[in-house]
């Protein structure tokens, strides 16, 4: 008889990932999050905390909560509230899990230094603020490989690079940008950057030669919002919509900007779709804002190189979207992504796993993973260096690191003092000639790192109370 033909099916050992929420006592509640219309993710995580943008009358905030503070979130839980207007971005710093920075539409950028103690007050002093903008700041994202360097984008058209360990521009890229920008995203060693843009192009820019290295217009025929993201080998995968409104993805070869290697329809949903790439499984996710699904699909070599997956269905609508990078996973339980969520009043960690009967550490499920230690100093990039991420093995799961400060060496910081002995005799200038005033300072000093130790003891102590309580369970 003659053999029947079958399909092959594609081997693959992401065909079976599926996701699942987390228990209902493993949520954050209580969290007013921010109802600003922006396309931004509105959450940040990595293996310390979660970091997420709130309502906050008159000003600008986010809350950044310990990863194990689960369950209801106390209404008088500190916030970070620096800003004069609403927070539109936030991104943790990739090399020091304890900083993060935060964009606004007041103009500024400001970068935050997050005790690992809850602290008992808001936190209002920012490390650094960075004033470079005209208008208000809509993405921030940290260099994948250089210690301190952050880009910002704004509604001024403009892209500009910071030192943020002297609080000083780096580069500003102007005259590429027509119109607002959508996004922005680097490449894997942070020497390239994907743009896309209202005037309806995808640019790939050298940020250190100001130079456009290639671009396409209209990669999408639709007028809605495109994104763009560099997947591995140059590739750009991109989302946008068609004509008729349908939501579409595709790939991209930087060789040839012409035609897409790749290009699927979807659905005919308004939202937004934002991917999350994860290199070292080359999958993307796909989170449309206002919808209750992520779906995703794995990039390879062969046609049709973007293959579905799955999609993970839930009945609530998501705000907005936090991706822990891989170091924050438990591998022991062969979790290989994990989202949070955010409702209206909650955050919901969903976790990705593919399924697997043995418990010893799958290694071809965790290739070596970027660490925490950065490959270059601001001044190498920026002289023209580049580094791959320095890459850590995940086998005997990660350990973040303790607390290290962001210091910020302003270089002229004489420049913005008056000098000593002058007598000033303006209202709003303090005297620092007065010897009694420089004492008061003093004391205001002392008082407030005797009330820092005393937060951090509390913290301690509440931990040790809560392994305490929990041993005894």
């Amino acid at each position: 008889p003659p053999a029947m033909s079958r399909r092959v099916v594609r081997q693959s050992k992401f065909r079976h990932v599926f996701g699942q929420p987390v228990k209902a006592d493993q949520m954050y509640e209580d969290i007013r999050v921010s109802k600003v219309t922006c396309d931004s993710s509105f959450c940040a995580v990595n293996p310390k905390f979660v970091a997420i943008i709130v309502e906050s009358g008159g000003g600008g905030a986010f809350i950044v909560l310990p990863l194990a503070k689960t369950g209801r979130v106390d209404k008088n839980h500190p916030l970070v509230t620096g800003h004069t207007a609403p927070v539109l971005d936030i991104d943790w710093c990739p090399h020091n899990d304890n900083v993060i920075a935060s964009a606004s539409e007041d103009t500024t950028v400001m970068v935050w230094q997050i005790p690992d103690y809850v602290p008992v007050r808001n936190i209002t002093e920012p490390v650094v603020t960075l004033e470079g903008h005209s208008k208000r700041v809509s993405i921030i994202s940290w260099h994948p490989t250089a210690r301190n360097v952050l880009l910002s984008a704004g509604c001024d058209n403009l892209v500009i690079l910071w030192n943020v360990g002297t609080g000083e521009t780096l580069l500003v890229l102007d005259n590429m940008h027509t119109d607002l920008i959508y996004n922005v995203g680097w490449n894997r060693n942070g020497s390239l950057l994907v743009t896309t843009c209202k005037d309806k192009k995808v640019r790939i820019i050298d940020p250190r030669k100001q130079q456009i290295v290639a671009e396409k217009e209209k990669p999408h025929d639709g007028t809605r919002p495109i994104r763009a993201i560099f997947v591995a080998d140059g590739k750009i995968f991109t989302t946008g919509f068609s004509k008729m409104s349908e939501r579409q993805l595709a790939l991209w070869d930087l060789k040839n900007f012409e035609e897409p290697i790749a290009l699927q329809e979807m659905d005919t949903s308004n939202g937004v779709l934002l991917p999350f790439y994860d290199a070292d499984s080359s999958i993307v996710y796909l989170c449309g804002k206002g919808d209750s699904s992520i779906r995703y699909f794995e990039i390879t070599d062969e046609a049709p190189y973007v293959h579905y997956l799955n999609t993970y269905s839930s009945k609530e609508p998501q705000r907005g979207m936090g991706f822990m990078p891989k170091r924050g996973l438990d591998v022991s339980k062969c979790e290989i992504a994990r989202f949070f969520k955010l409702h209206e009043r909650k955050c919901e960690p969903i976790v990705m796993t593919v399924p697997r009967k043995s418990d010893l550490f799958q290694d071809d499920l965790y290739p070596d993973t970027p660490g925490p230690e950065p490959a270059l100093e601001a001044d190498e990039w920026l002289s023209g260096k580049d580094a791959d991420p320095i890459l850590i093995s995940l086998r005997d799961g990660y350990v973040p690191v303790k607390n290290r400060e962001l210091k910020v060496v302003k270089k002229n910081i004489l420049d913005n003092k008056p000098p000593i002995g002058r007598r000033s005799h303006s209202v709003c200038e303090p005297d620092l000639s007065r010897p009694d005033l420089e004492e008061v300072l003093e004391e205001i000093r002392a008082l407030k790192e005797t009330v820092q130790a005393q937060e951090k003891r509390i913290s301690d102590l509440e931990n040790k109370l809560c392994q305490f309580t929990n041993g005894t369970d």
